[in-house]
């Protein structure tokens, strides 16, 4: 900013003075703010192009039709559970042999896992190669005895929340229930203490705040997808709405 000069015998010309430095740096700010959110964009669009010419192990792109690379996840809200460990329960019923629940160490107990995995929101941003730590679904199921009839899984979370996935997919190795992303415990935001994840669904699949796995029969469409979006949501056939 220029040297003010000394407006002791005109003090209006000092207010016009003042203000035209005001405007000034106000311009200059925007005029920063601005590039940073160009420069983000252009990364963004660059770990876009980038993912959109690899390919999966089942030859299909990484990035599914219609979706934005992001490098973190957006919060897309939701009413959210109590969020610490010592209250946490996870209970593991339906048609199976022997349900039972789990507190968050007996949790820990069961076999864990940790692998890479790409998540894709339905709102179309993706966030990619972030690591999961936690239990997979099969885990689950084998411990408590799954009957050959079922099906389906519904994941059950606070407030009542529930989503369905069907059984294959939801114990397939991906899919797990999970509390630490890369190496930390996930923000309250995104379902701390456990959440679910089946990534190969879009990500309202992988429920939040997770209080139960239920094995079914019989499917039972959860939250969104009685509100109308669909009921499997495979981001690569762009199974948004139903």
């Amino acid at each position: 900013m220029a040297d003010r000069p000394l407006f002791d015998r005109y003090p209006e010309a000092a207010k016009s003075w003042d203000r035209r430095q005001f405007l000034q740096t106000a311009a200059a700010g925007t005029v920063v703010v601005a590039l940073g959110g160009a420069l983000w964009r252009l990364a963004a669009d660059d770990l876009t192009r980038k993912a959109r010419a690899e390919k999966r192990s089942d030859g299909r792109s990484r990035l599914p039709p219609g979706q934005r690379v992001l490098s973190k996840f957006r919060n897309m809200g939701g009413d959210e559970g109590p969020g610490d460990v010592k209250s946490f329960r996870l209970r593991v019923h339906g048609a199976v042999a022997s349900p039972f629940t789990l507190d968050y160490a007996g949790l820990l107990k069961l076999p864990q896992v940790e692998q890479a995995a790409d998540v894709h929101c339905v709102t179309g941003w993706s966030c990619l190669g972030s690591l999961f730590k936690g239990v997979r679904v099969s885990t689950l199921a084998e411990k408590a005895g799954v009957k050959g009839t079922v099906r389906h899984v519904i994941f059950e979370a606070a407030h009542g929340y529930t989503t369905n996935v069907p059984f294959a997919e939801a114990t397939a190795p991906a899919a797990m229930v999970t509390y630490r992303m890369n190496g930390k415990p996930f923000p309250i935001e995104h379902g701390a203490p456990v959440r679910g994840l089946v990534p190969d669904l879009y990500f309202w699949k992988s429920a939040k705040w997770l209080t139960g796995v239920k094995f079914v029969v019989d499917d039972e469409p959860g939250y969104w997808e009685v509100r109308g979006y669909h009921n499997h949501a495979d981001p690569w056939r762009e199974e948004r709405y139903g």
